[in-house]
């Protein structure tokens, strides 16, 4: 009995995957590559899971399971290294991270010193971000009032958020008012080696009410809004703040002589050289 050829796509199937095409070879090896420069030095070695599936694999006697924590109301979560740390993004921007944290009194100038600091520093060439806190209460703290806990949860995420910052090289500018003195403090201890440079603007009340740029002291005043700062709730001054703007022979220095005042304490601590 003669055999009968068999149709085209059954001679495929039947065929040898011995060896991939042309075109597929480039892609294995491009694959390949990659993957060879992950499992490097010049990638991230992998989750404490895939660095145990790995050990498993290639027949390591010790198998050493990740550390896992719980913090918060936060379970079985685990710290991710990568070889890219502060020192290296320090280097590139030629700068120290750090957080200047600016408080006092609302219409004390805190905002208008932020933005003038920013701006002196960036005509140096070094790269900031202001986190104002009027600012911040209009997205990541819209959820919270002016109520003392809410007051105390605004600050600790912003001193979160200010820390990522100094860690990813930049200098951070934080302006608000914080008038907690625990909370700022709290702030400070996120942040190791100095890299938190507390400002407070020591203006005194009745320039600020003065002032009064958003109308809030009057409103206070006449009992429209109920614990505003200043008038029936307290601010507590700073007691070890690095940097104290005060009023000079009875007048406020100008916004750029208050961030010079800034701008000197970084470049005599060494903050803009990386």
């Amino acid at each position: 009995m003669s055999s009968l050829p068999f149709p085209p796509a059954l001679r495929l199937r039947a065929s040898s995957p011995s060896a991939p095409a042309p075109a597929n070879r480039r892609k294995h090896a491009a694959r390949a590559s990659v993957v060879a420069a992950l499992g490097g030095d010049g990638g991230c070695g992998g989750s404490g899971m895939e660095q145990l599936r790995q050990g498993k694999a290639s027949g390591s006697p010790v198998q050493e399971k990740p550390v896992m924590s719980n913090i918060g109301k936060s379970t079985n979560i685990l710290w991710h290294d990568c070889p890219i740390g502060q020192p290296e993004r320090q280097k590139l921007l030629g700068q120290k991270g750090c957080v200047i944290w600016i408080t006092g009194l609302s219409g004390s100038g805190k905002s208008t010193v932020a933005c003038a600091l920013s701006r002196e520093l960036h005509c140096r060439g070094h790269h900031t971000y202001v986190l104002d806190g009027d600012n911040l209460r209009h997205g990541l703290n819209r959820d919270l009032s002016f109520k003392a806990e809410d007051r105390t949860e605004n600050i600790r995420r912003v001193g979160e958020v200010a820390k990522l910052f100094a860690d990813a090289g930049t200098i951070c500018i934080a302006s608000l008012i914080s008038p907690y003195r625990r909370d700022r403090d709290a702030c400070r201890a996120l942040l190791p080696d100095s890299r938190f440079i507390e400002v407070f603007m020591d203006l005194p009340l009745e320039l600020c009410e003065a002032r009064d740029p958003k109308g809030l002291y009057k409103l206070a005043r006449t009992g429209k809004i109920k614990g505003f700062t200043g008038v029936d709730d307290p601010y507590e001054s700073p007691v070890n703040s690095e940097i104290v703007i005060k009023m000079e022979d009875g007048e406020c220095p100008s916004p750029k002589a208050m961030a010079m005042q800034v701008l000197f304490y970084l470049e005599k601590n060494g903050y803009l050289q990386a």
